[in-house]
């Protein structure tokens, strides 16, 4: 993948030098009304190019850190969760026998009885 990244980055590197090339001209830029920039034309592109790409580059290195953060954290808690036995009551109880003349009915609150 990074093949791929570096390839693309040349070839944008390339189709610029080509661009610079053949549009090599003094241009004159107004700011503002008293403000005025001379400036060659692949300046104002390369400029343009910075302006929109570095807030969309920096809006995804922060998401790309927040999800690194998370993925982090919850790895330690699996690794938490994995560490820690879960540890089963232990249970010592014998049934009680039923008895004869016990009350076998269903004495459930709130119903009338059978």
């Amino acid at each position: 993948m990074q093949i791929v990244r570096t390839v693309i980055w040349v070839l944008l590197l390339v189709a610029l030098m080509v661009f610079s090339y053949a549009n090599w001209q003094p241009i004159s830029v107004r700011i503002w009304d008293n403000l005025l920039i001379d400036t060659v034309l692949p300046a104002i592109v390369v400029v343009s190019f910075v302006i929109g790409f570095l807030p969309m580059w920096l809006y995804h290195r922060a998401g790309k850190w927040q999800l690194k953060r998370r993925i982090a954290a919850l790895e330690s808690a699996a690794r938490t969760a994995a560490a820690t036995p879960i540890v089963q009551p232990v249970v010592d109880e014998e049934p009680t026998p039923l008895s004869a003349d016990s009350d076998t009915r269903d004495t459930t609150p709130g119903m009338p009885p059978i």
